[in-house]
């Protein structure tokens, strides 16, 4: 089948187009193949291609490690995916061939910058009418890393946002433009940092204060502002320094960042030693900052086709729209990927399949 790939890590010019990738196979009984008409580009896309996370996504590839290094290869990038059931497992029941999907697949298994894909049962939901496959192929991945970050390990829902105050620094990706709407649908006052140029943006999407961090010091402007009840860290690095200082103490308060070290660990000192560094960074800080009254936590992406399910509400009814920067054809995946390295998109890249391939 036709596929972006790569034979090895590197930069842009590793990626290779094929017109003889391997088709891929149900292994399991809750798998199902999906006829890929739309996919996106993410940063960890571009991460990957370079070898970030290579030693734990192999280690979840081969958990016997009975393969030879470099297994991988070819390897095909991409998260996102919008298209069309082909064929079901035996115990797939909730899908049909024939019915409009939409996914976000886990990094360790072949991506969505190819015809086909398969995934399990529980990481696919069906796609919102209300979007075509372009459109809908922009949300997966970062509705899930934002939902993970924000429900499964920040606490917050629809019955307990109203009235918090919320902080999202580095808004302007595609994490950040989900969280802001979805903090809104729930009742929550959203302030947020970014860039000027993508200020006119997010105030569109809802955010009720809007800080731009090269027009003077951050830190300085949120002195003027009440304290938060909630911190989501898109940016990471010295963010963590004064980020939690704005945090109301002894309330329950929570920081979740999304930069965390737990992949460079594993690939610098190996999975078991990594793994081990890692526990002891977030419980050293965890404690530390829970001795300061706030609670510090680390956010990760989830592959959730329950999850996807209530994003799917949500877009249905009109109170979450994806945020698209520009479309590529399926020829063209080496400048969608310079689009994304160079920092510059303002909504999700994303990457037309089906239109080329009929």
């Amino acid at each position: 089948m036709p596929a972006w790939v790569i034979d090895k890590y590197g930069g842009n010019d590793v990626l290779r187009y094929t017109k003889n990738a391997m088709f891929p196979i149900i292994h399991y009984p809750n798998e199902v193949i999906i006829k890929v008409h739309a996919a996106s580009l993410n940063p960890i896309d571009i991460s990957m291609r370079s070898g970030y996370g290579a030693s734990s996504f192999n280690m979840r590839r081969d958990p016997l490690n009975v393969k030879t290094t470099g297994s991988e290869f070819p390897l095909i990038l991409g998260r996102d995916v919008s298209g069309v059931v082909m064929e079901c497992g035996l115990d797939v029941s909730y899908f049909k061939p024939g019915e409009e999907v939409w996914a976000a697949i886990p990094p360790w298994k072949q991506g969505t910058l190819a015809e086909f894909i398969v995934a399990s049962g529980n990481e696919v939901s069906h796609k919102p009418t209300t979007l075509s496959h372009t459109e809908a192929a922009a949300l997966p991945y970062v509705a899930l890393t934002a939902w993970s970050a924000l429900v499964n390990t920040g606490g917050l829902n629809k019955d307990n946002c109203y009235g918090k105050r919320i902080l999202i620094l580095g808004a302007s990706g595609g994490v950040g433009s989900f969280a802001i709407q979805l903090m809104k649908v729930w009742g929550a006052h959203v302030t947020v940092t970014c860039s000027h140029d993508a200020v006119a943006l997010l105030k569109d999407l809802g955010a009720d204060d809007v800080i731009d961090y090269k027009s003077q010091n951050v830190e300085e402007q949120l002195k003027n502002l009440e304290l938060f009840d909630f911190v989501l860290d898109n940016v990471g690095g010295d963010t963590e320094k004064w980020a939690l200082n704005f945090l109301k103490m002894w309330s329950g308060a929570k920081y979740v960042t999304l930069v965390t070290p737990f992949l460079l660990n594993t690939d610098r000192l190996g999975v078991a030693d990594g793994m081990f560094q890692t526990g002891i960074t977030i419980g050293s800080k965890a404690l530390k900052n829970l001795c300061k009254g706030v609670h510090y936590r680390w956010g990760f992406f989830v592959p959730s086709g329950p999850s996807l399910d209530e994003v799917t509400e949500l877009v249905s009814a009109g109170k979450i729209r994806p945020v698209i920067d520009q479309v590529f054809p399926f020829s063209e995946v080496p400048k969608a990927f310079q689009k994304v390295e160079g920092g510059h998109a303002r909504g999700k890249t994303i990457i037309n399949i089906s239109g080329e391939l009929k």
